[in-house]
């Protein structure tokens, strides 16, 4: 794995550049996030998303979110409709994941015979600036094994992913509270787990 520090307030480019590199040629990237830190790919490289699949554990019941870096890119790859595009503009950018019904861009490997995905925009200056460079969605699940606390320490993480991933852009201590999940899919929002966003914006 090659680990670069990078700085959170404002993310030296060059270095943005070496993650977008390895997300074109396939490989796996663990970046911050407004929450934990994340474990990612391109959306679109199926041999990444297997790797990811084989870290966490197999299970490809678990649904895999990606990250996009506003509500136009969203609308691409989910139907949204009127109510939950305005309950999503209040709450974006933020750390909070909806659970929305899939559109046919989505790959089928993150389906699983299921028709919804789970998507965030992140607040955090290092991902958006990542998702503008790279041009794409990129796969965000918590850099963690299965079954395993969330990791927060950089040299833990490094630790944990040397073999098994490509590149780390490293930002210092992450989080330890994961997205809040909505479900957007039905016609009245749904909680499905509390995590670092507010309960009162989604009430």
């Amino acid at each position: 794995m090659t680990r670069v520090e990078i700085n959170p307030d404002n993310p030296q480019l060059r270095r943005i550049k070496q993650a977008v590199e390895v997300l074109n040629d396939g490989g796996l990237i663990i970046y911050p996030t407004d929450t934990v830190y994340g474990l990612g790919c391109n959306l679109f490289n199926k041999k990444g998303v297997e790797r990811i699949y084989q870290i966490k554990g197999n299970d490809k019941r678990k649904l895999l979110s990606f990250i996009c870096p506003n509500l136009t890119e969203i609308a691409k790859y989910a139907h949204v409709s009127t109510p939950s595009y305005k309950f999503m503009r209040r709450l974006t950018p933020g750390p909070y994941t909806f659970i929305l019904e899939a559109s046919r861009l989505v790959p089928k490997i993150l389906l699983e015979k299921r028709k919804t995905v789970g998507i965030r925009i992140p607040g955090n200056t290092t991902c958006q600036t990542l998702l503008m460079e790279f041009g794409h969605p990129i796969i965000s699940t918590s850099a963690c094994l299965a079954n395993q606390d969330y990791l927060q320490d950089p040299f833990d993480i490094a630790d944990t992913f040397a073999h098994s991933v490509d590149f780390f852009l490293d930002s210092g201590f992450g989080g330890l509270q994961p997205s809040t999940i909505v479900d957007l899919s039905n016609e009245t929002p749904e909680v499905i787990r509390m995590g670092k966003g507010e309960i009162e914006f989604v009430k």
